[in-house]
C-alpha cells in the first residue's frame, strides 16, 4: 500500500516539473528509478501517462486524467489515515485516571507494554479518590481508568480485572483490644464501604463508624492513630507508609476478596489508542 502511495507522489511530482532531473532530485530517487516507476504505471494502466518528446516532457490526455485519479486517491487515504491511524505510528494524549495505590502497585506493569510499542502517545496520568473512578470515566473525563469493578458495571463501560486484592481489618498495633467490635473507621463511600456494609449485615452488625474519610490513606493513617478499625484493600495497607503502625485483625468470615480492573467506555474501544491499550493490556 505504501509503495502504490509512493508511486503516485512522484508521479504528481513529475506531473508537475515535467523534468525528470528536477523530480529525481527533489524526490531523492534516481532517474532511473523514476523511469521505472513511470514505466511501471503505464503498463497497469495501459496508457502513455507522458510524451516525452524533442521539446520535453509533457502530459498526454491520460496522463490528465490520471492526475485527477492520483489527487483524490491521495486526498482519500490521508483522510482515512487520520481516523484510523497506523498502530505503529500512534500519537496524542490518552488519560488514565488511577488511585495513588494502583499507581505505585500496578501501572508500571500494566502500561510499560503499551509504552514500549507507542512511545510517542503522551500518557496523562490523574489520580484521586478510588470512589469518584467510574464516575470520571464514564463522564468523558479519562480514557481509561484503573479502579475497583463492582459486580454490575455501568452499560456503557467495560473491564478487564488486572488484579484481585484481599479486603483485610486494620488497627493500631497498640490498640489494647481486638478490635472486631469498634469503632470503626470506613470510607465515605464507593466499593469498598458497600464491601463494609455487606461484612456488617453478614455478621448482624450495626457498626459505630466514628470517621468517614474519603481516601484509603486517610483512613489508615486514622487506624494508626488509633481511632477506630479500618478496612481497607491489602493491596493498599502494603504500600502504605503507616503500615508498621497497624496489625491485621483475622476476621471469620473473611470480607469478599476485591477486583481490581482497567475500564474504559465500551464505544471507545473503536478509537485506535484505547484499543491499542485494551488488546496489550490483554496480552499483558
Amino acid at each position: 500500500m505504501r509503495e502504490n502511495h509512493r508511486e503516485l507522489r512522484l508521479f504528481l511530482h513529475l506531473a508537475q516539473t515535467l523534468n525528470f532531473g528536477r523530480t529525481s532530485l527533489d524526490c531523492h530517487v534516481s532517474p532511473a528509478t523514476l523511469t521505472r516507476t513511470v514505466q511501471r504505471l503505464e503498463a497497469d494502466l495501459g496508457h502513455l501517462l507522458f510524451d516525452r518528446g524533442p521539446r520535453g516532457v509533457s502530459l498526454t490526455a491520460e496522463g490528465h486524467r490520471f492526475r485527477e485519479y492520483a489527487v483524490r486517491a491521495l486526498e482519500l487515504w490521508h483522510t482515512y489515515r487520520e481516523e484510523h491511524p497506523d498502530p505503529a505510528e500512534l500519537t496524542g494524549r490518552l488519560a488514565v485516571f488511577a488511585t495513588v495505590t494502583a499507581c505505585q502497585a500496578l501501572l508500571c506493569d500494566l502500561l510499560a507494554p503499551f509504552r514500549a510499542v507507542h512511545p510517542q502517545v503522551r500518557l496523562d496520568l490523574r489520580t484521586g479518590d478510588a470512589a469518584a473512578a467510574l464516575a470520571r470515566l464514564d463522564e468523558g473525563e479519562v480514557d481509561a481508568a484503573v479502579a475497583g469493578i463492582p459486580a454490575r458495571l455501568p452499560e456503557p463501560l467495560v473491564s478487564r480485572t488486572v488484579a484481585v486484592t484481599e479486603l483485610v481489618l486494620v488497627t493500631a498495633q497498640d490498640r489494647p483490644d481486638p478490635g472486631l467490635q469498634g469503632p470503626f473507621v470506613l470510607p465515605h463511600r464507593g466499593l469498598v464501604r458497600d464491601a463494609a456494609d455487606r461484612w456488617f449485615r453478614s455478621r448482624g452488625m450495626v457498626p459505630d463508624v466514628v470517621c468517614e474519610p474519603d481516601g484509603h490513606e486517610g483512613l489508615l493513617t486514622l487506624a494508626a492513630l488509633g481511632c477506630g478499625t479500618g478496612l481497607v484493600p491489602r493491596l493498599v495497607l502494603t504500600h502504605s507508609a503507616v503500615r508498621e503502625r497497624l496489625s491485621v485483625i483475622p476476621a471469620d468470615p473473611a470480607p469478599e476478596p476485591f477486583p481490581i480492573g482497567l475500564c474504559v467506555r465500551r464505544a471507545d474501544l473503536r478509537r485506535p489508542l484505547v484499543a491499542a491499550l485494551w488488546s496489550l493490556t490483554a496480552q499483558a
